[in-house]
């Protein structure tokens, strides 16, 4: 999609893959659209392009009612992009923009706030405050149709200052007031209130064909209990799990049985309604709902001997971290040890310094341990654990707590790694690991028995997929 006449034929094919890539704009309606829509073909002279959602906003355009753009996965591009505007739209999402403004969102990248504001003008055709409004107008749309919360607790949730610029936000977006875009509600999801039992119900698109059975398959076999429960059988199972959020705890349910649909249903039970864009962004990095499929597939599948794998596997996913720093913990605290081991040093770990949820909820008891609270741990973390093991796991969480390492959706990975190899006790696979799931990068390859047995020349034809290529050797192993 690197010419406007390509795109415009992706436009004229409806072609879903690319929904989410790119947008476009009809100057004779007004509309913004992804590139799926049903809608009548406009004419080629009457189509525009952008990068994003917010930039079809930002250009005067208003969201189709009909293909509803702004609800589209986001773009595996900017996702997998290790780069500062890669790293600016990961930060965005998880509501960095909306806790801590564009001075915290520079700080946290090391670059001005100018420097932030043109690059991503530059590269996506929005600034910082313009993403995280499509973000915000989108969330309030969800809640809207979705929800029957009352439109002053739907502003504050989806990260607006005020009643007032939520109202002037959605009719701008939309064309229509809050009320009528929440008349005009699909109504097939449950509808709860904020203290409902179904919690926000939410549904997490994505593209292309998506493996729920590997994926639920994968987090059931790295369930910790207290953490992270699976119930159900295979193709019915829901993954639920804690999340400890900015401003409150959460739990999070994704059902496995409707991921047939081009999305996952997912149930976010809040402490503080303004957690919900983070949680939901913390989600879909946890499933890998951002991905491309199609990309993956085309440039794996050119290996004849990944081709069969691929085929056998289709929407194969790499998945990631609700908590990064949980996740890093986890894997040193497990390095090399059997799955069933490793799970069980990290309940022994919950249950000796995690922080008790204000109510369980099924077998979720706890928020895993910060960082923090192990560096203030006895020497052997106060559970049944090797000295060199207890010893790289201090380590690590003293360099987190102390922000000498970081893994936020914004940090660099390259200086990630590289501050993760120079901590005692922390082997060159787990540092990848962790650099696959925790930053989600899509380009880290695992299998020794692939490093050893291929020339690094074979190996290079996975770029940038190389995560995606591991779990696929993973899956098939069994």
């Amino acid at each position: 999609m690197t010419t406007e006449d390509s795109r415009y034929e992706a436009v004229r094919s409806r072609d879903a893959r690319f929904d989410g890539v790119f947008f476009f704009g009809v100057a004779t309606t007004g509309i913004y659209c992804r590139p799926s829509c049903p809608a009548i073909t406009p004419k080629r002279q009457n189509v525009s392009f952008f990068a994003t959602a917010a930039a079809a906003q930002g250009a005067g355009f208003r969201a189709c009612r009909r293909c509803r753009p702004d609800a589209v996965p986001g773009s595996a591009d900017w996702n997998a992009r290790a780069d500062v505007v890669g790293r600016a739209v990961r930060l965005i999402g998880d509501g960095v923009v909306d806790r801590e403004g564009v001075a915290g969102l520079a700080a946290r990248l090391g670059y001005s706030a100018r420097q932030v504001q043109r690059q991503l003008n530059a590269e996506l055709g929005a600034g910082p405050i313009a993403l995280a409004r499509a973000q915000r107008g989108h969330t309030a749309r969800v809640l809207l149709q979705t929800t029957s919360m009352q439109a002053a607790e739907i502003a504050f949730a989806a990260g607006f200052a005020s009643v007032r610029q939520f109202n002037e936000t959605i009719k701008e977006i939309y064309a229509a007031t809050p009320t009528e875009l929440r008349a005009g509600r699909p109504g097939r999801l449950p509808v709860a209130g904020r203290d409902g039992a179904a919690g926000v119900p939410l549904r997490l698109a994505y593209r292309g064909p998506y493996d729920t059975a590997q994926v639920f398959g994968f987090l059931a076999e790295r369930a910790v209990a207290g953490v992270e429960e699976v119930t159900g059988e295979p193709g019915r199972r829901t993954y639920r799990r804690t999340l400890r959020l900015p401003h409150a705890p959460g739990v999070a349910e994704v059902a496995e049985r409707a991921g047939t649909g081009g999305w996952l249903e997912c149930s976010l039970h809040l402490g503080d309604l303004r957690d919900l864009t983070t949680a939901t962004q913390r989600i879909r990095r946890l499933f890998d709902l951002d991905a491309d499929p199609y990309a993956v597939a085309q440039r794996l599948s050119a290996d004849p001997a990944l081709a069969p794998l691929v085929a056998a596997t289709p929407g194969l996913r790499a998945p990631g971290a609700a908590d990064p720093e949980e996740l890093a913990l986890r894997a040193v605290l497990g390095d090399g040890l059997p799955l069933p081991e490793a799970r069980h040093l990290a309940a022994d770990l919950v249950a000796a310094h995690g922080e008790p949820l204000p109510e369980p909820s099924g077998g979720l008891t706890h928020l895993f341990p910060r960082p923090r609270d192990l560096t203030a741990a006895p020497g052997d973390l106060g559970i049944a654990v090797a000295p060199q093991r207890a010893t790289a796991v201090r380590a690590l969480a003293v360099a987190l707590a102390g922000g000498s390492l970081r893994l936020d959706p914004g940090a660099d990975r390259d200086e990630a790694e590289r501050a993760l190899l120079s901590l005692p006790g922390i082997s060159t696979w787990t540092a990848g690991y962790i650099r696959m799931r925790a930053l989600s990068d899509p380009d880290v390859l695992l299998d020794p028995a692939l490093l050893l047995t291929l020339a690094p020349a074979h190996i290079s034809r996975w770029r940038p997929w190389s995560s995606y290529a591991t779990h696929y050797v993973w899956h098939a192993e069994g």
